[in-house]
């Protein structure tokens, strides 16, 4: 099956979001969430994503994920990864109170997609002041791909992870995975990185970037993924990246205020009396 058959495929029964004036999203992608060890990329930067999520908590704004929210690869235990961070999770778990969560998977979450890993992984977690498992996600579906839509303009979105773009980080997922956890993930100690990773290796980010881009062109549509961690926003190209939570020193995501979209950056600041806070920056818009 070819990339595009593969994109396609994607939004064959996607979930359709309302998408007008009034409506609030932000885009995250590739949290990686780990289990706390020194190969936890995610753990560098959960104070920006967490400070993050509670601004667009409070500002009324809807949470999508478009997969690798867990990084599920390298590691093989969720309920780790839901204990190290369980703050995270009990602010997600908010949003989700209030029918402001949807998550998508992507290659490194991939097993999401089977009802009996969300059943049984995604239902609760380990609340660290009750001391308990508190309710999660207890009827969540993980979805391939979604569509924001706006019936008025008949304009839309596409949002999806982006490893379709290559056979190894989709169809055979499962080689990958196991080829990841065995034996990347210890040469990445030693400097020798992933060559099938889109987030690691220049070469097949372009190419998977290319194939992406190609898509959106062929369909005329507004593509959003993420996958290969750069952040893309540009008022000439269909394509549209969110970016990744695991940069050196910052996270990005996509804001979607009706139709105009916001490529934003979290990262530390300095006040003028030496103080660090977290700061907001505006990359790029598009209306």
């Amino acid at each position: 099956m070819s990339c595009r058959r593969r994109l396609d495929k994607s939004f064959l029964q996607a979930p359709v979001l309302p998408l007008n004036a009034d409506t609030r999203y932000v885009l995250f992608s590739d949290c990686h969430r780990g289990n706390g060890t020194h190969n936890d990329n995610f753990l560098k930067n959960q104070h920006l994503y967490f400070a993050a999520l509670k601004h667009y908590y409070h500002h009324g704004f809807t949470y999508i994920e478009l997969g690798d929210g867990d990084e599920l690869w390298e590691n093989r235990s969720m309920d780790q990864i839901k204990e190290i961070h369980n703050d995270v999770f009990w602010q997600l778990s908010l949003f989700y109170k209030q029918n402001r969560l949807y998550m998508l998977y992507g290659n490194h979450d991939m097993i999401k997609k089977y009802p009996s890993f969300s059943r049984k992984k995604c239902s609760t977690y380990p609340c660290s002041v009750s001391q308990s498992n508190r309710p999660l996600f207890p009827h969540i579906q993980y979805y391939p791909g979604m569509i924001l839509k706006n019936d008025c303009t008949g304009n839309s979105l596409y949002l999806t992870h982006g490893h379709q773009a290559t056979i190894f980080n989709s169809t055979l997922w499962r080689v990958n995975c196991f080829l990841v956890r065995y034996l990347w993930k210890p040469l990445e100690q030693v400097g020798i990185l992933d060559p099938t990773s889109a987030a690691k290796n220049y070469t097949t980010k372009q190419r998977s970037e290319r194939r992406l881009s190609e898509w959106a062109d062929h369909h005329h549509r507004t593509l959003i993924t993420g996958h290969t961690h750069r952040p893309m926003l540009s008022a000439s190209s269909h394509y549209i990246n969110t970016g990744s939570c695991v940069h050196p020193r910052c996270i990005t995501c996509i804001e979607v205020c009706g139709e105009k979209l916001t490529l934003v950056k979290w990262e530390m600041g300095t006040r003028e009396n030496g103080n660090f806070h977290v700061e907001r920056i505006i990359l790029s818009e598009r209306f």
